[in-house]
């Protein structure tokens, strides 16, 4: 297979069902809009702020594109690029984006409360309460696994922080251009990218050394600051440079492969149990979604969609572009990540690994993930992937190219920091909402921004401090897939419920992956828990109750989702106040 033909399907495939499917959800599910969007009939200027779509699109972008897109699919090529890229591209266009754009839109209409909130009203009550103590619990394990990730990554590469602060100063300058100068958004937007690219070149010069905990610190003020502080402060123009970074290196990385004219190297298919989780043999299905999460669907979006996205959409026209658009963009760069390995990775293995997996399809997934690890694990195979395709096809130095690539994920990475802690703000200000008419004093004092920024920042950079999210992360897989299938039951729900629209389109792909998660939550706690507890009975032992807790969660969803309170059915009761 040519790997030029590989990029041009994809992006063929996402253009045509950008505009027939996804327009299509547009139409006959949600619907045309029934009052005006939150951002202005709720303006507070802190969290209900109108951004302008493109503006919104990189904020939604940054925050649900993080390593994961390139880990994911890096790692499921030990199952061969052909399944790797079928869970991608259907996955995407069918479950992941219909799952991104229904939360998204499910919210907008619900004055920008979270999916788990929105469960609770048509649903059950305890379906969101449960829904939201568990998504409360996740956003703090990101928080605890992003910080630890990127003081260790700070103290490595001393130039990263320097480049970050640089680009925080400039993100700031951007939001005073545009929202006090008001700019022309195309001249704020140059300047914008000429600053970001000055912070990536400065920090090379004048890197910042400072030790893991200090650098955890630093977490700890900033994410608070920046959970707190108005959203176009910070948080939209920074991720807004973040969009183009990484709009700038899928182009590069699309134009070297899409002209590349490569035969692709790596097997199409090798076995259906690739030995991957845990050294034991892995069936694709069900546990495909465990491993390729984000670059096809991930529960995380929801959160983000129904979270900070909702409550700055300035128009229900950009609920396609920045939440279907969006789940699309991150499918292409996944796409990428796939094709750039198969079709370059060789060349980057020394021959000893080279050799070991050209014995067969068996013998390339047996020895893929231990090939992959010898130059850096999946990041590492295709930052230098991709810095191979960049220069053997257009000229540019490896190098360049492989900081660029890494430079993603830092940058993702720190974006999705900070938003987590925002997310998790939301959601324990949710959480504590009964109090609000028996308790208004204590839900005051509780739900205020800063005490609410400052609790789940100091219990998640706690456990980084500690190393203890190290025990718990291996089940974050499996939760956020579980956060996924709940929120497109939700999301059925709102559109067979509410909307009234004809429910199969929505519901056969929610059912399809409830039994996906379910048998691969199942398989993961009878035969990958117990590998674990050779090496570490304590974790597995946390492990598998994590693991039983979800999956009686689960089924508690698909029982209310089909038993659910009588008053729930019909139009929303909208409230007229946040």
């Amino acid at each position: 297979m040519n790997s030029t033909l590989l990029i041009a399907a994809g992006l063929l495939l996402y253009f045509v069902l950008y505009h027939t499917y996804g327009k299509y959800l547009k139409r006959s599910v949600v619907g045309e809009p029934t009052q005006e969007v939150p951002s202005k009939r709720l303006y507070d200027g802190v969290d209900y702020v109108p951004a302008n779509r493109y503006v919104l699109f990189g904020h939604h972008f940054a925050s649900v594109a993080g390593a994961a897109p390139i880990v994911g699919p890096a790692i499921a090529l030990a199952w061969g690029w052909f399944p790797a890229l079928a869970w991608v591209w259907l996955g995407n266009i069918f479950i992941g984006a219909v799952h991104d754009y229904l939360s998204l839109m499910s919210s907008v209409r619900y004055d920008g409360h979270s999916v788990q909130w929105i469960a609770g009203k048509i649903i059950r009550k305890r379906t969101g309460y449960a829904f939201a103590w568990f998504i409360f619990f996740v956003l703090i394990l990101v928080v605890a696994a992003f910080g630890a990730v990127l003081g260790k990554l700070f103290v490595k590469q001393p130039a990263v922080p320097t480049s970050y602060i640089l680009k925080i100063g400039a993100a700031l300058i951007l939001g005073v251009l545009l929202y006090r100068v008001k700019m022309n958004f195309r001249l704020a937007t140059v300047i914008g990218i000429i600053m970001l690219i000055a912070a990536i070149y400065f920090g090379k010069m004048f890197p910042i050394k400072a030790g893991y905990k200090t650098w955890l610190a630093v977490f700890f003020v900033y994410i608070i600051v920046a959970a707190s502080i108005p959203v176009h402060v910070l948080l939209q123009p920074r991720d807004y440079l973040n969009a183009w970074l990484l709009v700038g290196g899928l182009i590069i990385g699309g134009i070297a492969i899409l002209f590349s004219f490569k035969a692709v190297t790596m097997p199409a298919v090798t076995v259906y149990s690739a030995p991957i989780i845990g050294g034991k043999p892995t069936p694709f299905w069900p546990v495909i979604p465990l491993i390729i999460a984000c670059g096809s669907l991930s529960g995380f979006h929801a959160i983000v969609a129904s979270g900070t996205s909702s409550k700055q959409l300035s128009s229900e026209e950009d609920g396609l572009f920045v939440g279907y658009g969006g789940m699309l963009t991150e499918g292409f760069l996944s796409t990428l990540v796939v094709v750039a390995i198969a079709t370059f990775g060789m060349k980057v293995l020394s021959p000893e690994k080279t050799a070991a997996l050209a014995g067969g399809a068996s013998a390339f997934a047996n020895n893929y993930i231990g090939a992959a690890k010898s130059v850096g694990g999946p990041v590492g195979i295709f930052s230098k992937s991709y810095a191979e395709a960049a220069n053997s096809v257009l000229g540019l130095p490896k190098e360049f190219m492989v900081i660029l690539a890494s430079m993603w994920v830092a940058s993702f990475a720190m974006t999705t920091l900070d938003t987590t802690n925002r997310l998790a703000r939301y959601t324990f200000s949710e959480i504590f909402e009964p109090f609000k008419d028996t308790s208004p004093g204590f839900y005051g004092f509780i739900t205020n921004r800063w005490v609410a920024s400052a609790i789940p920042a100091f219990i998640g950079i706690g456990l980084a401090w500690t190393g203890a999210w190290t025990v718990i992360w291996p089940a974050f897989g499996g939760a956020n897939q579980m956060l996924a299938s709940i929120a497109l039951m939700t999301g059925a729900a709102w559109a067979i419920r509410v909307q009234k629209a004809k429910g199969m389109n929505v519901l056969i792909p929610a059912l399809f992956l409830w039994v996906t998660v379910t048998l691969a939550m199942i398989w993961y706690l009878i035969v990958a828990v117990p590998t674990f507890y050779a090496k570490n009975p304590v974790q597995a032992v946390i492990l598998g109750a994590i693991m039983v807790v979800m999956l009686a969660l689960n089924f508690l969803l698909i029982y209310d989702f089909y038993k659910p309170e009588e008053k729930v059915v019909g139009e929303p009761e909208v409230e007229k106040g946040s």
